[in-house]
């Protein structure tokens, strides 16, 4: 299956700015049928959850449709997806809970490739419990993060494994489902940040072992909301500290407060629209699958065409990645600050971060944080090859 990339950028609304959007690993623009879901769900009479009027009863039902809509993206149960306001939230959440249970003599592992919202929860509810943290590094030279390495950190005091489906800084799609089967082998819990993963690549949370799957749907066209997606027997027996009158039934009770239900109908359109990037064929799984393998190989064929075009620049500087990655480029310019070349950048419409994007031990690792990080290039399905070619045109002027 292949995509039709005008078609797609079509849905865009943003895109008819001009901007150059090499910037979807921060968060990508939304699709006009998610931004018609949200509208529309505004201007429907919805009310509280609830079963004695009409209004209560959609916006059950638009929770209903969200999760069964979140559960087909990353193949898990809709029983068990938790909605939250960020990926940070959640992950602190779902800290708080797990900790609960934890003490002395008990150890965790967080891994130096990963965003600071998969280290700094684990790190500060381990330090709270007592328990002892222990830390999978990067190989500075690949950038990647060798599955051989938690063979020596998992032990048989080992509760909890957090680790990235892939990296927001490099790319880099770490051996998740071996690093699981290792964590699982010693009666430990698997926590995976697909943030960065979600938007690029089919997911299957089984297949990766992943006992916790965290997304955020404004990486992947949809609103700023996210889910942690975990098998209902998972959240069954754990309580985290709620309201007394708040539900009691997982998912339930780990959702505070009211939930945004036109953000979650915006959710559902948003999964609905990455079902039929590459055309409806089967169930909305099926064509999820189909359509996000499509994507992943679209961004595969412009990641390769940057990263050649970004290695034929004197002077330009690409952060090691392994091969096998997501479209994502981490570069620096030398004799410039990452933010003086996103700026020059910027003032020319091509929109990429810089900075450590809370990638702080990676960037630490590598010894470039302190001198302002890199620059950073995430393609998405709705940029073009013309697109890459303007950044490296841009890059050979001011290099």
């Amino acid at each position: 299956m292949s995509l039709d990339v005008d078609r797609i950028r079509s849905d865009y609304p943003a895109l008819t700015e001009g901007f150059v959007h090499f910037d979807g690993a921060g968060g990508t623009q939304p699709a006009e049928p998610v931004i018609a879901a949200i509208t529309r769900a505004m201007r429907t009479a919805v009310s509280n959850r609830g079963t004695g009027f009409e209004p209560a009863r959609r916006s059950g039902e638009i929770v209903a449709a969200a999760r069964a809509a979140v559960a087909d993206l990353v193949g898990g149960d809709p029983g068990g997806v938790v909605f939250g306001p960020s990926a940070t939230a959640l992950t602190y959440l779902v800290a708080r809970t797990l900790s609960q249970g934890w003490g002395p003599g008990d150890e965790i592992v967080v891994s130096r490739l990963d965003h600071d919202a998969n280290v700094r929860p684990w790190v500060q509810a381990a330090e709270h419990a007592g328990a002892t943290v222990r830390w999978a590094a990067i190989d500075v030279s690949t950038g990647d993060l060798p599955p051989a390495h938690y063979r020596e950190l998992i032990t048989a005091h080992t509760r909890l494994v957090a680790v990235t489906a892939a990296s927001n800084a490099n790319g880099a799609i770490p051996a998740v489902r071996q690093i699981a089967d290792l964590a699982h082998g010693a009666g430990a819990l698997v926590y995976v940040d697909g943030v960065h993963a979600t938007a690029h690549l089919p997911v299957d949370v089984a297949a990766l072992g992943a006992d916790f799957y965290v997304t955020s749907a404004y990486k992947w066209s949809g609103p700023h909301y996210a889910a942690v997606v975990a098998a209902p027997q998972i959240w069954e027996p754990l309580h985290p500290v709620k309201l007394v009158p708040s539900p009691a039934q997982a998912p339930d009770r780990f959702e505070y407060g009211t939930l945004s239900f036109e953000l979650l109908a915006g959710i559902t359109a948003a999964v609905d629209y990455l079902a039929a990037l590459a055309g409806r064929n089967g169930t909305r799984r099926q064509s999820l699958v189909e359509s996000m393998t499509a994507v992943a190989a679209y961004e595969k064929a412009l990641a390769a065409k940057l990263a050649a075009g970004l290695a034929g620049i004197d002077g330009v500087t690409v952060v090691p990645a392994p091969a096998g990655r997501c479209p994502t480029l981490a570069f620096r310019v030398a004799g410039q600050s990452p933010a003086e070349t996103a700026r020059i950048l910027g003032d020319q419409g091509i929109c990429v971060s810089n900075g450590d994007y809370y990638a702080v031990e990676f960037f630490t690792a590598t010894g470039l944080r302190d001198s302002g990080g890199a620059v950073r290039a995430s393609i998405y399905h709705y940029n073009t090859a013309d697109e890459v070619d303007r950044l490296l045109e841009a890059l050979q002027k001011i290099r």
